[in-house]
């Protein structure tokens, strides 16, 4: 449980104060502040910050996230996103807590990283498929718009949460593809509805992080080879 704060170089902290700052001002412009959906975009990306740093309190601050995006997206009647977040991705931010305080680096400072193995990526591609088709058949049954994007956010979503869990860092990869995915999302809901806007900026910066932690896993995944 080491402070995330105390470590981050002055690019992180360029990265993080420059996101937020991004967030907060495509909620004001909009004159339609959404003080929810502003609360969950900074707590969202702090988590994303704290990831790439591979510390633990990113997982803690993922399951407060995932509660927040859920009511956001049943205001909205994205049953997909409300569903994916509550019930898988938040019980797997759990699950990832526990796993990163059990595998901590020889430093104690971050999560050990693993390297995928033939068995994780077979378990990986059986388990999303069957999650997929489970998920799909939910929202087809309550009638969930833009029910392809949901769908495909749902296989992205587990299989980013999936490789958290598992501690490598093509977990980062699988979210940046999540945030594609819900930028073209929310994008059709800002065309109903102007004040979801500001949800596509929120995700935009949200991938510019995740990549940010790919590279940055990456960069300790080859110094530690």
């Amino acid at each position: 449980m080491e402070n995330p704060i105390k470590n981050l170089t002055k690019n992180e902290w360029m990265l993080w104060i420059g996101s937020i700052c991004v967030v907060i001002i495509s909620n004001v412009i909009t004159g339609d502040v959404d003080l929810l959906t502003l609360f969950a975009a900074c707590i969202g990306i702090t988590s994303l910050i704290f990831a790439a740093k591979g510390n633990v309190w990113a997982q803690i601050l993922m399951i407060v996230f995932s509660i927040l995006y859920g009511i956001i997206s049943w205001r909205f009647h994205y049953w997909g996103e409300m569903i994916t977040y509550l019930g898988m991705t938040m019980p797997m931010a759990i699950w990832s807590t526990i796993t990163w305080l059990k595998n901590p680096s020889e430093n104690g400072k971050e999560v050990a990283i693993q390297k995928l193995t033939v068995k994780h990526i077979t378990g990986l591609v059986f388990f999303g498929t069957i999650t997929t088709v489970l998920f799909y058949l939910i929202l087809r049954a309550l009638k969930t718009p833009n029910i392809v994007f949901s769908t495909i956010s749902i296989t992205t979503s587990f299989l980013a949460a999936s490789l958290t869990m598992l501690r490598t860092s093509y977990y980062a990869l699988g979210y940046a593809s999540n945030d594609i995915v819900l930028i073209i999302l929310w994008l059709l809901a800002a065309v109903e509805n102007p004040v979801y806007i500001p949800v596509v900026v929120n995700f935009a910066i949200f991938f510019l992080n995740d990549m940010y932690g790919f590279i940055s896993w990456k960069k300790r995944e080859l110094a530690g080879s």
